[in-house]
């Protein structure tokens, strides 16, 4: 799916908001787009609310197809649609550069705990 959206032009903001926003300030921003996209009498993304709104994600170019396959691919629990934390999580394995930089930070977390039980022992 993310090579899918490469081929259509679609530019990944993710890790300049990531950079601008913070990690508190990321979270808040996708939750305010789930807001957008999600239908308002069901609380969560629907394919329809999906499709709708795809415009303001600028996937206008994206086939019934693979809006289709952006649901299934986000959709854990199997119900057809996206709950605000399905939404959060697919956005973020949507965007192979934020995924690359979480791994980063990941590491240097690990590194710096590793690091601070060092010197207690």
């Amino acid at each position: 799916m993310a090579a899918k959206l490469e081929q259509s032009g679609f530019e990944d903001f993710l890790p300049l908001m990531a950079d601008k926003l913070g990690g508190d300030g990321l979270i808040g921003e996708l939750c305010n787009g789930f807001q957008l996209l999600m239908d308002s009498d069901k609380g969560v993304i629907t394919f329809d609310s999906l499709k709708k709104n795809s415009a303001l994600l600028g996937l206008q170019e994206l086939s019934d197809e693979d809006l289709c396959s952006m649901m299934k691919e986000g959709d854990f629990d199997g119900d057809g649609a996206l709950n605000q934390m399905e939404f959060c999580v697919l956005m973020f394995r949507l965007s192979p550069d934020l995924m690359g930089h979480s791994q980063f930070l990941l590491e240097e977390a690990l590194l710096q705990d590793h690091a601070f039980q060092d010197s207690f022992f």
